[in-house]
């Protein structure tokens, strides 16, 4: 059978392009960070508030936090070679793991405190926790939207978390601050805080449960194997699909490799089909990268019974019932 051949230099342009945006974003934030955990540091000295250099510590792991993500996103834009053949994509989602951790653990540190100040209130002065917190509110908004605009990034919408989290624990500082200035309700400072840290605990649960699947090449959510099953099956001359597998070399890139059944088609219209497919898979699902092989054999009756359409991989030699041809005769080219 013949085989087709197509590349996707574009589709790597554009990436290279979004790392670059995401790259100078983080760098941006990272440096006026610097700023807000100044401001924390400096007014929680002046104030005597234990709040404002406990959320001045918090900076401190965005910091730890963004000086990562930027690594990461430096590391994105480096090329595939003999050893990365995927280039260096997932860099970013070990980051963002990593980063949601660091969330899921200062909320236990905030919730730690809280319980601790329901104990023992601190008196503050409030007027000069205002101005602080007031700066790392305005500091933290102009930085998370900035990162929210590359919220495709699992990495950048990681980042994007801490900053939006520290936005919430300074309005929490503000509203405790005035309440207990203007009631004397000293409960009111670590009942926010708990507030916040179920806040970025729920939303850092979401982004380990996202990169969990994103390591373990789970199929992306936003697709479905059975419609994209039945659209690869629309096609004339299309029997059968099998030996499928879905999964994301990282956010927004999703690749697919699989067998085509092709007993009806001719020879001459292998490269047509293939480049009909791989058009779909593009425009359909956002699929560039993706291998497929065509074949004309009756697989499900002689390889892997009902579970044919996800053909199970073997460890080591060949499963006995498998004894089909994995090598590739018509294949996209991976090459970015």
């Amino acid at each position: 059978m013949s085989s087709g051949h197509t590349h996707t230099h574009a589709h790597g342009h554009h990436h290279d392009h979004t790392h670059g945006m995401a790259r100078k974003t983080l760098r941006t934030a990272f440096f006026l960070t610097i700023i807000i955990f100044l401001a924390g540091i400096v007014g929680g000295i002046l104030s005597h508030s234990l709040a404002l250099l406990s959320d001045a510590g918090h900076t401190l792991t965005d910091l730890f936090a963004l000086g990562l993500a930027w690594f990461a996103a430096g590391q994105a834009e480096r090329p595939s070679n003999e050893r990365k053949t995927y280039g260096y994509h997932r860099v970013g989602i070990l980051v963002a793991l990593l980063n949601a951790i660091s969330l899921i653990l200062i909320a236990v540190f905030i919730a730690w405190e809280a319980l601790q100040r329901f104990q023992h209130p601190e008196p503050v002065e409030p007027l000069i926790m205002f101005v602080s917190a007031g700066i790392g509110i305005a500091i933290n908004l102009f930085i998370g939207f900035g990162l929210s605009k590359e919220s495709h990034n699992l990495n950048m919408r990681a980042a994007s978390l801490h900053v939006f989290g520290d936005v919430g624990a300074a309005v929490a500082v503000i509203l405790a601050g005035a309440i207990i200035y203007f009631t004397g309700w000293t409960f009111v400072d670590p009942l926010l805080s708990v507030g916040i840290a179920a806040f970025i605990a729920f939303g850092a649960w979401g982004i380990v449960r996202e990169t969990t699947d994103i390591l373990l090449e789970a199929v992306p959510a936003d697709i479905s194997l059975k419609q994209l099953v039945e659209d690869i099956k629309s096609f004339d001359g299309v029997n059968d699909v099998h030996d499928l597998h879905v999964w994301c070399i990282a956010s927004g890139m999703s690749a697919l490799s699989c067998h085509v059944s092709i007993c009806d088609l001719a020879p001459q219209e292998n490269a047509r089909t293939l480049g009909q497919i791989q058009t779909m898979l593009q425009t359909t699902y956002n699929i560039s990268h993706a291998t497929i092989q065509f074949e004309c054999k009756d697989h499900a009756s002689s390889c892997c019974g009902d579970e044919s359409l996800y053909c199970r991989l073997s460890s080591g030699a060949q499963d006995e019932c498998c004894d089909h041809d994995h090598e590739a005769v018509s294949a996209q080219s991976l090459t970015k």
